[in-house]
């Protein structure tokens, strides 16, 4: 079964995702962020600027290809045809379809835009409501 955990307050996602990303490359994860087309175009320049001297290498589900399948991080707009299923990252509003097929889901909450943290909550129901264990990181707690 999927384990779905919830890090919540992040004071900034998308900074929060790369610093993620590259604990779970480092651990021999592979991960896919699932979210809009802003929110891709936004992240991932940050991806490749992580620090001076770090970078995330990643590609775009729609790159396809050799590139799609040696990539470590996958930015995608939908859950088809990706070449693995490790962890999702969800940066959607929504509890994305198909997200069964990973071994981890990670939601990210804001810890002040309040629309964020109603979708997040609707999103936990939602996987409660299945049957989904929830685990629960309260980033302020790991400040």
């Amino acid at each position: 079964m999927t384990e779905v955990a919830f890090h919540f307050n992040a004071p900034d996602k998308q900074a929060y995702v790369c610093r993620y990303a590259r604990k779970a490359l480092r651990h021999g994860a592979r991960l896919v962020v699932v979210g809009s087309q802003p929110v891709l175009a936004a992240l991932s320049p940050k991806l490749w600027a992580v620090s001076p001297t770090d970078f995330l290498a990643h590609a775009f589900a729609s790159d396809g290809g050799q590139l799609l399948a040696a990539s470590g991080i996958v930015l995608a707009q939908r859950l088809d045809n990706l070449p693995h299923h490790d962890v999702l990252v969800n940066l959607g509003s929504e509890v994305p379809a198909g997200y069964e097929q990973f071994a981890k889901v990670i939601e990210i909450v804001s810890a002040t835009d309040e629309m964020d943290r109603q979708e997040a909550r609707a999103r936990w129901k939602s996987y409660a409501a299945q049957g989904v264990a929830i685990v629960r990181h309260d980033l302020k707690l790991k400040g």
